[in-house]
């Protein structure tokens, strides 16, 4: 159980890493549109989760809790847009 656990925490700090560049993408992403309200695309938002969900599915993931996370995920990002926006 411990080399699992040490393998699900290696794993974590990868993830995070990953996010970390997400959110880099959200700060040049608010450096280029030219107003705030170009921020929230929901057409967009449910482009990106579907690609999430059918990615799960094709891996054998749970693909309603991958789109529940993206979900989360999606918004959280367009929060940090719009912080990242106004501060501009």
């Amino acid at each position: 159980m411990t080399e699992v656990r040490a393998g699900v925490d290696a794993l974590d700090r990868e993830l995070v890493a990953l996010l970390a560049k997400r959110f880099a993408y959200m700060d040049a992403a608010a450096r280029i549109k030219p107003a705030r309200g170009h921020v929230r695309d929901e057409a967009r938002k449910t482009q990106v989760i579907d690609n999430a969900r059918a990615e799960a599915a094709k891996l054998g993931v749970p693909d309603a809790a991958i789109a529940d996370l993206w979900e989360r995920l999606v918004e959280a990002s367009i929060a940090y847009e719009l912080a990242a926006f106004d501060r501009r």
